[in-house]
């Protein structure tokens, strides 16, 4: 009976630690079978947009006032924006609380929600202190305002600096992505947002090695590669074969073709009308669940229908 249930879940539902597609178990790397736990993808499918703490927090922004504000939600909502993912933690002196801005990211929530726009909160580590990372994660898990809550996690998986190990870094980045799966349950969805797999292999080895994938496959829901390719330049400079590689290399590195994935393409304001349209084709060809180019701000008024695959 418990084998028809599990083989029920796999093929009707998406599931973490079934078969992988092409006939191997994922086995997350060595780390012991992972319980069924159906994946919850939602907050991250359809086209989104990114605000970070540059953008809207007055400690981080400099020269006038910031130009994202809750008020521009609505003009998100207009644009077609169907998820936010805002920065509202970051371990930085200038943010001494644990959120950014406590009344502006509630503002940004409510506005948010009032659009029927969802909100995904998103974190950079920087692996130092992990207690630290933790309770940065826990206020973003607990924050709650008017009954609204944030409706999934983002973790921003760059960060190098305060651990140059990488061995060691990995297995920081495993025990915080454990401690913050065992505190959210499977109550609130979880994204890896990492660097794209071209980046990592082929363009710059040395930035992060061994990256772990497999074992942090069982920690979260959907993966967020950072499909820069306005940083790249000759053949990855084109932004269908970048993303298209990235994700395919992902995927074969989770040992998982049928993996969730939302790309980050970007950076917006050095972007062409050209570069979305092969962006949303590979959107497509690789049946990627949404997308999203960093960001909001940066991203130009004529950009907009091109992003939402109008024209």
């Amino acid at each position: 009976m418990r084998v028809l249930l599990v083989a029920l879940l796999c093929a009707g539902a998406l599931v973490v630690g079934c078969d992988s597609g092409d006939g191997e178990p994922a086995t997350n790397g060595g780390v012991p079978p992972l319980e069924v736990r159906a994946v919850r993808s939602d907050p991250f499918e359809g086209f989104g947009t990114w605000v970070d703490a540059f953008d809207y927090a007055p400690a981080f922004h400099e020269g006038g006032p910031p130009q994202v504000t809750p008020a521009s939600v609505a003009d998100m909502a207009d644009l077609g924006v169907r998820t936010l993912y805002l920065q509202a933690t970051k371990n930085d002196t200038r943010s001494p609380e644990p959120i950014v801005h406590e009344e502006l990211v509630r503002d940004f929530l409510v506005e948010a929600h009032k659009h029927d726009i969802k909100v995904v909160a998103w974190y950079l580590p920087l692996f130092g202190d992990l207690d630290t990372d933790f309770e940065h994660l826990e206020a973003l898990a607990d924050f709650e305002v008017k009954g609204e809550r944030f409706d999934g996690i983002g973790l921003d998986v760059e960060w190098t600096e305060d651990v140059p190990d990488t061995e060691e870094r990995n297995e920081r980045l495993i025990r915080l992505s454990e401690r913050l799966r065992d505190l959210v349950g499977g109550d609130l969805p979880l994204a890896a947002i990492v660097f794209p797999a071209v980046q990592t292999e082929v363009v710059n080895p040395v930035l992060w090695p061994e990256f772990p994938y497999r074992r942090l496959a069982r920690y979260y829901d959907v993966w967020m590669p950072m499909a820069y390719w306005t940083f790249r330049d000759a053949e990855y400079r084109d932004a269908y074969t970048y993303t298209e590689e990235s994700i395919r290399r992902l995927r074969d590195n989770l040992g998982d073709r049928r993996a969730l994935v939302h790309p980050i393409g970007g950076i917006a304001d050095i972007s062409t009308p050209a570069d979305y349209v092969g962006f949303l084709e590979a959107v497509e060809d690789t049946d990627s669940i949404g997308w999203s180019v960093y960001d909001y701000d940066t991203t130009t008024s004529g950009s907009w229908p091109y992003l939402r695959g109008d024209e």
